[in-house]
């Protein structure tokens, strides 16, 4: 069994400790909106696999390549941004897919009566000659 990657399951010193950090980085990274962990009734953090994975990417820009905490929340907007427009795009293919299928079964059912070009024909009928 694979474990659920959004599952929000990790208390915060659980999280904190998978993403090498400090609790009260993390808790300053939840007061930013670099991470969204859910809350319990009482009000503590629970976090997902995927949420240490994002910490872990946010340390790594913040030590590795020297990004502020703006310019990471910048970042993590527009890969979200990303993400939701692969998505969407997504969505439309499988959209016109389905279309596409339902337009050859019209065809399909068509058969003979489907005109085959855009000619017309013009008949013209007078009836009986007086």
């Amino acid at each position: 069994m694979t474990p659920d990657m959004d599952a929000k399951v990790l208390v915060i010193s659980v999280a904190a400790e998978m993403a090498g950090m400090h609790p009260q980085t993390l808790r300053q990274y939840d007061r930013l909106g670099l991470v969204q962990p859910d809350r319990t009734p009482g009000g503590g953090r629970r976090y997902s696999p995927r949420d240490v994975l994002q910490l872990q990417e946010i340390q790594r820009l913040s030590q590795d390549e020297g990004v502020n905490l703006a310019g990471i929340k910048r970042i993590m907007d527009l890969e979200n941004k990303v993400r939701s427009m692969h998505q969407r795009l997504a969505e439309a293919s499988e959209e016109l897919r389905e279309s596409q299928d339902e337009l050859a079964q019209l065809r399909a059912v068509a058969g003979p009566f489907a005109r085959r070009s855009r000619e017309t024909a013009l008949v013209l009928w007078r009836g009986e000659d007086r």
